[in-house]
């Protein structure tokens, strides 16, 4: 089906993937030039340049009223990410916008670098890898970073969707784990995949798990939903991951708690405020940090880019898009 010519203002470049599936259906696409995330001012002075019809964002860009008024002519925003909490939906639905995203392309990518940063924390790799680096080893030692065997373990999981079971299932089938996990409700389809037990509050997850590995969406329910409080009916034994949202976890409370030795360590992907991280956290030795690259896979990046063009696609084909979030 042949779509009249639209006008697509891309906010960063993407994979060739999909601005190629994009070019090759007529669209006129105009990319910003900049390698890094736009300011508001930016964007909005961007978007008043023509009557774009449509607008391709990403997970950096604050899409709010100011920027939907600033190109009134953009009927679809179609959102480069798993999440859609950089974009303010109620003012979209004021305004009839279609709001998209792209699930399941990352999946298997975060669920690998969730486990990646499991590994490299309790088996203290980094640690290790700095000691050497620094000419620190002198020799092999019976006492020397000692850290802890997996197997055996519980995985408490919080947020028993794609990303959150494609862990549990890793660890529980590969590694031998227990599995338990929390979300706002049961998941038959999460527990014959991982054999996971259902606990009804994170509370519960909290005080029984060895290693705890957030997967919520960021909303105002799951914003520091790991706060000083709940960090201390952790084990003092127990590991604290976190590849979803950086704000799911008060990180000034974060340090405090690794500080004092509350829990034993923690593998961070995403920050309250990046690209800032609280004060402290990086000269911690009892934390693996990564900069926002668990899903920095090229197979990954390609189905995103091929979602993200396929829900403009279907858009102005006059179907439903495929990950139409409102």
């Amino acid at each position: 089906m042949s779509i009249p010519l639209k006008k697509i203002y891309i906010t960063r470049k993407i994979s060739d993937v999909g601005l190629s599936l994009l070019k090759n259906k007529g669209f006129e696409l105009d990319i910003s030039i900049k390698d890094r995330p736009l300011s508001k001012r930016e964007l909005v002075k961007a978007l008043k340049k023509k009557p774009y019809d449509g607008v391709l964002s990403l997970l950096t860009d604050t899409i709010d009223g100011e920027v939907f008024d600033a190109v009134p002519s953009a009927k679809i925003f179609a959102n480069y990410a798993v999440g859609f909490n950089n974009v303010n939906l109620d003012e979209a639905k004021k305004r009839g916008i279609t709001i998209t995203n792209t699930p399941g392309a990352l999946t298997e990518a975060v669920a690998e670098h969730t486990i990646a940063l499991m590994f490299a924390v309790v088996k203290r790799v980094v640690e290790g890898d700095t000691y050497l680096r620094k000419g620190k080893y002198k020799g092999w030692g019976p006492e020397l970073f000692l850290g802890e065997e997996l197997q055996g373990k519980v995985l408490g999981i919080l947020g028993a969707g794609r990303i959150g079971g494609r862990v549990a299932e890793i660890a529980g089938k590969g590694l031998g784990m227990s599995v338990i996990y929390y979300d706002i409700k049961k998941s038959e389809e999460f527990e014959k995949a991982t054999g996971g037990a259902f606990r009804g509050t994170p509370e519960e997850v909290l005080k029984e798990a060895d290693v705890v590995s957030i997967h919520v969406p960021l909303l105002p329910t799951t914003t520091h939903l790991m706060n000083a409080e709940r960090l201390a009916l952790m084990k003092k034994s127990a590991y604290l991951l976190n590849t979803s949202r950086g704000p799911v976890i008060d990180e000034k409370a974060l340090v405090e708690t690794l500080q004092k030795n509350v829990i034993r360590g923690a593998g961070l992907d995403v920050f309250e405020n990046e690209p800032k991280l609280a004060k402290g956290l990086a000269k911690l030795p009892n934390v693996v940090i990564t900069p926002h690259t668990a899903s920095a896979t090229r197979s990954a990046r390609d189905g995103m880019a091929k979602l993200v063009a396929e829900n403009l696609i279907a858009f102005f084909e006059g179907k439903t898009p495929p990950n139409k979030v409102s």
